[in-house]
């Protein structure tokens, strides 16, 4: 508290510089479960199902400001992910929030918490004046952020319209208008001349969807996306349709994206909005979410703000990620980010006039993984995994190799915990023919064990399915970027390097009130 107090102090001198400038309203979209998906992101060299869709308001956003290529998550695991983005630091570093279903021992323990010393931008801008607000699954800005109803019927699209047995046009004007009632209360409720800081996160790309919905609402053919899928999900008619429907959600995102252009506009205030749009975690598929694999962790980014982007229209190659925009946003309103942040300001990006890569030594990223449900495993232990993603390699570290990565698999009904949503048919298939020549080896790479050391080569591999660190080939390779990896793991002071994340007050077997534990049957050897 006395390092925050201290920071505030000079933010007078800060703003003081900067009262010439007019000071920008920050947006963060922040959709729960959106992978890279977005036609803004096609490749003409690869067949994707980015394909298949149309996302005019998504795309305006990255053709009228910078569209990011490598950009990340750093955890793929929504409580996670937030913290890291709200404090602009490396998940491992926020206490208890380092796990999407803390212990509640440290509740009951009154355990003091590390994620709770660590900045947080949204109270940094609301000290400078900003006014404050998230609607929807968002984030904590700070302890006094109000929040702004959207309305629950407004967030999932396929299953509003098939509870209230609505078509696309019907359902779209309630999304519509939940989203439009948000942006004009954010607009009216500031005092003449105040920026806003305002956090929406609509939940629809989070499963369930409703069976058919792509088809039916969106008009998205499943047979189109033949040939055009992820090489680790079975092109089968069961996962096109699965995948089909995930994207239709996609579509219903774009329409919120319009919506807040078009309030923007009406307002004034468009020019003047820093406008971002990500999500916070991947695609709810096999190896995607929880995982470090590009599925679950290759973020969608771009960011307008005409007042402040000196040359719109360009695609940026430089590696970032979500804990870069915490001090990009305190940057941009004229506050000198914090030391304890480990992300740095995207602002040079946004004020080159450079396309490509900008700053060499944005080169890679750091990504993990602990623990997402706590019931996956026997007595709520993590699945511990860090990578590094460079343009050329994804290098992974399983730390605790005995472990599920996802529950036994061999269950009855498939994986046991993390990365089985119920309701994918993607999943359903692949539990089915688990022991089919077809099936299996797919099965394997998202739900058996694995080795402790995965390493990928992007450009003849871009799936990530044929791990080559066994390969004395790539030894050097493998060598350095374990080094380069456990470098930045060792200086910020990683608390898995010591396994404290297995421990108390992160981890206690004997917790009251934490979900029932898995049996974790030993597979059979016919299983296996």
């Amino acid at each position: 508290m006395k390092a925050l107090l201290a920071h505030l102090l000079s933010l007078t001198l800060a703003l003081s510089v900067h009262a010439a400038e007019q000071r920008p309203n920050i947006l963060l979209f922040l959709a729960d479960d959106w992978g890279r998906n977005a036609s803004c992101y096609r490749d003409p060299a690869r067949p994707s199902v980015n394909d298949v869709i149309e996302t005019p308001n998504i795309d305006r956003v990255a053709g009228e400001g910078v569209l990011f290529h490598h950009a990340f998550m750093g955890v793929s695991s929504c409580g996670p992910s937030r913290a890291s983005l709200a404090t602009g630091s490396y998940f491992w570093r926020c206490g208890k929030d380092a796990f999407l279903q803390p212990d509640p021992g440290w509740e009951i323990n009154k355990t003091p918490n590390p994620g709770d010393a660590l900045p947080r931008f949204g109270a940094l801008l609301q000290e400078a004046g900003y006014k404050t607000s998230v609607s929807g699954k968002a984030l904590e800005l700070d302890n006094r952020t109000p929040r702004i109803p959207l309305g629950a019927d407004a967030l999932r699209f396929s299953l509003y319209a098939r509870k209230q047995r609505l078509g696309r046009d019907e359902t779209a004007k309630v999304f519509e208008q939940g989203v439009r009632d948000v942006m004009q209360k954010v607009l009216s409720t500031r005092k003449p001349g105040q920026p806003f800081c305002h956090v929406l996160g609509p939940i629809g790309t989070h499963r369930p969807f409703a069976d058919g919905s792509g088809r039916k609402l969106w008009g998205i053919d499943p047979d189109a996306l033949k040939g055009k899928m992820p090489a680790f999900i079975p092109d089968v008619p069961e996962a096109r349709e699965d995948y089909a429907d995930s994207l239709g959600e996609v579509l219903a995102l774009d329409l919120e994206v319009g919506v807040i252009l078009d309030e923007l506009q009406k307002a004034g205030e468009l020019d003047n909005t820093m406008l971002v749009l990500t999500g916070d975690n991947g695609v709810n598929m096999p190896r995607g979410k929880t995982h470090c694999y590009d599925i679950a962790v290759h973020a969608p980014l771009m960011i307008r703000w005409p007042a402040g982007i000196t040359k719109p229209g360009r695609v940026v190659d430089d590696f970032v990620g979500h804990i870069d925009l915490a001090p990009t946003w305190l940057d941009a309103a004229g506050i000198k980010p914090p030391a304890g942040m480990d992300g740095r300001s995207l602002l040079p990006l946004l004020k080159s006039d450079k396309s490509g890569i900008i700053d060499p030594s944005r080169d890679f990223v750091i990504v993990g993984r602990e623990r997402h449900e706590a019931g996956t495993r026997p007595d709520f232990m993590p699945y511990p995994m860090r990578a590094i993603r460079t343009a050329d390699y994804l290098y992974i570290r399983n730390f605790k190799t005995d472990r599920w990565p996802c529950g036994d698999p061999y269950s009855d009904k498939g994986p046991s915990g993390d990365a089985n949503p119920q309701g994918s048919g993607t999943i359903a298939w692949m539990v089915a023919h688990r022991k089919e020549p077809a099936a299996k080896p797919l099965y394997d790479l998202a739900y058996a064990k694995r080795p402790a050391e995965e390493l990928y080569d992007l450009k003849n591999d871009p799936d990530q399915m044929h791990n080559l660190a066994a390969e004395s080939a790539v030894a050097d390779i493998r060598a350095k970027l374990s080094a380069r990896l456990m470098s930045v793991l060792e200086k910020t002071n990683d608390p898995r390097l010591s396994d404290a994340f297995d421990k108390p007050p992160y981890v206690n077997p004997d917790s009251p009130a934490m979900p029932k534990k898995p049996k974790g049957r030993k597979a059979s050897n016919k299983d296996e």
